[in-house]
């Protein structure tokens, strides 16, 4: 049985630097197939994850969870046949809905030999409340259809920021294990094996009942008929001791704005202040949106030479203006001018420019909403 692990998380959230660990550290001497689906016309991570020697196959015309459905069962067909591999990652893009990843692979795998092994979400922990607040409907789906939740950049933020962060998530999904050890804190291995794990620690201790008699625990998912107990008979009624478990209906609208018009041409008054922003939220749980009908994406191949401090300048205004539209993340790898090559992640308020090795040429990618296409060339110089 060849087991298939989906990996989302939402734009910039860490999946790939997360896939990069578990291959290095947790998946050696796996036969693997990693299937990244970007968003955009333009591949970026394809190129950073060739040098782990991962199989992978590219998807850039949209995303697993809308177009791409049929053809996504297709490609997985093709991956079985032709590897045979022993694991497959599925990298779905930052905007797809897991539920729908998880139903595409569930249908493929009604006639194939592959398992659905881990549904994860990778969580942004300083930007959680900002993305629920604005992008609920793709942010939320990812973050209460995972089994494991893994929150990323906790190592740079503050105790009570990273508890309000729990609390939000446990209100959309309070049965997922969540992680909020830094990452290089824990080998890859045991990752892997948390994210494998059926059950969350509560959902342990939920299933643990302590007789008041005895003072053993009795499993309520245990059969009854067959667990024994030294001080009284099973057969009596347990309702007393179940209540709490019915009362998940969480009220989700607290944090919808049910004034504003139900298109996406909405003005968004960008101010991140505790990383939230306070433009409206328009993903009613009713509405069944696709990915490219609320994100925009642009991309291109360049040859063009980058000065280091420019470009830098360049990512300075990408996170902290919204001249060129709302920037949720962009990246890219470029020739330096002074030789060797510049790669580039960038989320809201926050950017990485590292050195790095040569690739087949230039690449830049942008994805947010109300894109300025024209201006994004202009400051590129491309």
């Amino acid at each position: 049985m060849i087991k298939v692990d989906i990996i989302s998380g939402f734009l910039g959230a860490g999946k790939t630097t997360l896939i990069k660990k578990l291959i290095k550290e947790a998946y050696q001497g796996q036969q693997l197939v990693l299937i990244e689906n970007e968003f955009g016309e333009i591949g970026i991570d394809g190129g950073f994850l060739k040098s782990a020697g991962t199989e992978i196959k590219e998807m850039n015309s949209g995303c697993i969870c809308c177009s791409l459905v049929g053809d996504f069962g297709t490609a997985l067909k093709q991956v079985i046949e032709k590897y045979a591999p022993d694991r497959i990652i599925i990298e779905p893009s930052g905007v797809g809905k897991l539920s729908d990843v998880e139903k595409a692979v569930e249908k493929v795998a009604a006639d194939t030999e592959i398992k659905v092994n881990v549904l994860t979400t990778v969580v942004d922990a300083k930007k959680a409340k900002m993305y629920v607040k604005n992008f609920g409907e793709f942010f939320n789906n990812q973050v209460e259809a995972a089994k494991t939740i893994i929150l990323s950049r906790t190592d740079s933020i503050a105790e009570d920021k990273l508890a309000a962060t729990l609390e939000l998530l446990k209100e959309h999904n309070d049965k997922a294990l969540i992680i909020t050890t830094p990452w290089d804190q824990l080998d890859g291995k045991a990752i892997a094996e948390a994210m494998e794990k059926e059950t969350s620690f509560a959902q342990d201790v939920m299933n643990e009942e302590v007789c008041p008699k005895c003072g053993h625990v009795h499993h309520h998912h245990d059969d009854e008929d067959e667990e024994e107990c030294c001080c009284h008979d099973h057969d009596h009624d347990h309702d007393h001791d179940h209540e709490h478990h019915h009362d998940h209906d969480h009220d989700h609208d607290h944090e919808h704005d049910h004034d504003h018009d139900h298109d996406h041409d909405h003005h968004h008054d960008h101010d991140h202040e505790d990383g939230e922003c306070c433009c409206h939220d328009h993903d009613h749980e009713h509405h069944h949106h696709h990915a490219d009908e609320v994100f925009t994406s642009w991309g291109t191949e360049t040859a063009k030479k980058f000065d280091k401090a420019v470009l830098e300048e360049i990512l300075k205004k990408l996170s902290s203006t919204e001249e060129y539209g709302i920037i949720l993340r962009s990246k890219g790898i470029v020739e330096n001018a002074a030789g060797g090559w510049l790669e580039f992640d960038l989320v809201p308020e926050e950017y990485e420019l590292r050195d790095s090795q040569a690739d087949v040429t230039g690449k830049l990618c942008v994805i947010g909403t109300k894109i300025e296409e024209d201006k994004l060339r202009q400051l590129f110089g491309v």
